[in-house]
């Protein structure tokens, strides 16, 4: 198969074993003549490059590491191999089966003894068959990377008669590749969950024929038919029929939400109890789970600072090495010292020097902590954004929508004494039903809860800025400002005093009147959501120094809520560019600052905070492009989650780059009184490659 591309193509990689690899097949696309740019992902395994080129070239410069190159386009479920039946774990337990043969061998008889030698030959030849392929051609090129420089000490080992330590380098080179491909293998997972979770095809209703298509000829305006228990293939709206839908997928909420007719479903999520008529409202590569994988792969391709930095240290590190190695073999015997202790020392520092354990250190922590998130309905955009979250000493909050719920309900209804409270409620329900006033439908909603009916009225009439009015079996009903009744009825002061308190609470305040006589007030509000006081106490626990309210609200409402939740820092009444000053502010006076908004009209914040925090991306298509991070469920406890998670990457990030260059150090410093030994080597080398692999491991474990 031959594909040509002109411009920016992508494409899934299979068998990309290892980080170094990635960069070395990197290269090699980037050096095929009609290539401009290339870009490996060896977190997502995917293949980004700008130029002409074919499947069959970018196959042939993979060929190194048996790397397999498909369009992302073709879809291909790759099933889930048991632990037992990888193959490098196939490699591991056979490398290990001669190797314990030879050693046993080589206990009861000597090091020398033919049989044992024999033994751990076969143990170096299976553990190490592809390392060696690639390591001899490396040395031909001169392109000494990591595979290289086990190469050379292994031959080195054998020459020199330490057939032993080599069997046991191989070994143990090969469980820490196997653990390597392990580690990723569970990064990636969350990635392949995801594009598992749509279904390929789906039912669809054509005039009176319901037939099965693909998802890629499924077209904007369709109707898919989806029956209890199947999964949703496409993004759209409920038009017939109501049912529970379990959106875990996308949003991580682990409780299913009611969806009925004009709600919003997304793709991949599971219909649980009834049949639904649904009109597709996007095509399969704009779904929000599409989106969402695209942006969770590019996350974990872009480069946190750290790993920028593990990368250019590598660069040098390796020639430097190689010309410590060459250094310890030669200079001491030149000058008089035992040719055969001192390259052996050579070949020990080459095992030591591996960059292995360092390449690593950073992106497996950081492709593990992103596919965490997306699991968890957290979508983390990058590794710069990770680290930087980490960093977080204030977080500055939207309030209508983040801290509150963003829509009204009826907080207080207090009728007038000896006027009947539920059918008062019924009477201004029956009026407000036919209003579109958004406080009219709070009032509906609050009747409705209580479980009335809601009865007819008649002559309904709106009054701009005042209220509205309607008869409700013959008696006219008014609801709207208080100005506006006082000049219908007379409002007892005891009424007009419960009215300025429940205004300075933050609430808006109507009353009621029957005809002409004053009948009671109702107080409607924002309510504050029921985690927003508890989220703020853990931010304060977690060790962030400040938090702060910036909202377009009057300044009185403002601080009602600001009171309730806490909060001494509130500044209310604020237009779009006025958040955007008080960022800079902030970050003037604290330092780096995070804001929470909802994507939309707090753009111009979220972009210039440290770091930009969406609610509620699963729905907003605005949420996944503006901000850094979109928490998917509208869900602000997940906030904290996501701090913890992005500073115990920081501290396991450090740990990692410690482990590997700690370990080596040491061993390095037992060159000076020529105690290094290969045994030493291959701990301070394999060792660190397994501490930071197991490690970085611990991340998939945080949750909520």
């Amino acid at each position: 198969m031959t594909v040509t591309t002109t411009e920016k193509k992508e494409y899934r990689l299979e068998n990309l074993t290892c980080a170094s690899c990635a960069m070395k097949f990197e290269k090699n696309v980037k050096d095929l003549p009609l290539v401009e740019d290339a870009n490996v992902n060896f977190g997502a395994s995917k293949l980004s490059i700008t130029g002409n080129t074919t499947i069959e070239e970018l196959e042939e410069a993979g060929a190194f590491d048996g790397i397999k190159v498909r369009s992302t386009s073709e879809r291909k479920l790759e099933p889930l191999i048991p632990f037992y039946k990888r193959k490098e774990n196939i490699i591991s337990a056979l490398s290990l089966f001669f190797l314990a043969i030879g050693f046993v061998l080589s206990i009861s008889h000597s090091e020398k003894y033919v049989p044992s030698i024999v033994f751990f030959a076969i143990s170096i030849a299976i553990g190490g068959a592809s390392m060696f392929k690639i390591g001899i051609q490396n040395l031909f090129r001169l392109d000494f990377d990591m595979k290289t420089l086990m190469t050379i000490a292994i031959i080195g080992a054998a020459i020199i008669g330490e057939w032993r330590e080599g069997a046991i380098i191989v070994f143990l080179f090969a469980v820490s590749e196997a653990l390597e491909a392990y580690s990723m293998n569970k990064a990636r997972q969350s990635i392949r969950l995801l594009m598992d979770a749509a279904p390929s095809t789906a039912t669809v209703k054509r005039g009176e024929r319901f037939v099965e298509l693909p998802t890629e000829d499924i077209r904007v305006g369709d109707v898919l038919i989806v029956k209890p228990g199947e999964k949703i293939a496409m993004d759209g709206k409920v038009i017939a029929g109501s049912s529970t839908i379990n959106q875990a997928a996308i949003t991580g909420e682990s409780i299913p939400v009611l969806k009925e007719k004009e709600d919003e479903v997304f793709a991949g999520t599971l219909n649980e109890e009834g049949a639904l008529e649904i009109a597709v409202t996007k095509l399969v590569g704009d779904t929000t789970i599409a989106k969402i994988i695209h942006l969770v792969e590019e996350a974990q391709a872009e480069k946190a600072p750290s790993q920028k930095f593990v990368d250019r240290f590598a660069k040098y590190y390796t020639p430097a090495i190689m010309v410590l190695a060459l250094l310890v073999a030669v200079v001491p015997p030149l000058l008089g010292a035992d040719w055969n202790l001192w390259v052996y020392q050579g070949l020990a520092v080459l095992v030591v020097g591996c960059p292995c354990a360092l390449v690593i250190s950073t992106p497996v922590a950081i492709v593990t902590a992103i596919g965490n998130a997306a699991r968890q309905g957290v979508l983390i955009k990058g590794g710069v954004h990770l680290e930087e979250t980490g960093h977080l000493d204030v977080i500055a909050f939207d309030k209508t929508g983040t801290l509150t719920k963003g829509y009204p309900e009826v907080i207080d209804f207090i009728p007038n004494e000896g006027v009947e409270k539920e059918r008062l409620l019924q009477e201004i329900a029956a009026v407000e039903s036919l209003s579109q006033h958004p406080l009219a439908k709070a009032i509906v909603n609050y009747a409705r809860e209580k479980g009335l009916a809601i009865i007819e009225a008649v002559d309904f009439q709106s009054v701009t800025g005042k209220g509205a009015f309607a008869s409700v079996g013959e008696i006219p009903i008014y609801v709207g400002s208080i100005d506006w009744i006082q000049e219908i009825s007379s409002v007892p002061p005891k009424a007009l005093e419960k009215i300025s308190t429940l205004q300075r609470e933050g609430k808006s305040v109507m009353a009621i009147a029957s005809g002409t006589e004053y009948s009671g007030l109702i107080a409607v509000a924002d309510p504050i959501r029921e985690e927003s006081q508890s989220i703020l106490k853990e931010l304060k626990e977690i060790g962030i120094r400040h938090t702060v309210m910036l909202t377009g609200d009057h300044k009185q409402t403002a601080k009602a809520i600001a009171e309730k939740l806490g909060m001494t820092d509130v500044r209310a009444g604020l237009m779009p560019e006025d958040k955007l000053t008080a960022i800079k502010q902030l970050e003037e006076e604290y330092g780096r600052v995070g804001m929470v908004g909802d994507g939309i009209n707090d753009a111009p914040a979220l972009a210039a905070s440290s770091v930009g925090i969406a609610m509620g991306g699963a729905g907003t298509d605005a949420a996944l492009e503006t901000a850094d991070i979109a928490l998917m469920a509208d869900d602000l406890e997940k906030l904290p989650y996501t701090i913890k998670l992005s500073r115990k990457t920081l501290r396991i990030i450090k740990e990692n780059i410690m482990f590997a260059l700690g370990l080596k150090l040491i061993a390095l410093l037992l060159i000076i009184p020529g105690w290094l030994t290969l045994w030493i080597a291959i701990f301070a080398d394999m060792g660190a490659t397994i501490l930071v692999v197991l490690n970085s491991l611990r991340l998939i474990r945080i949750n909520r």
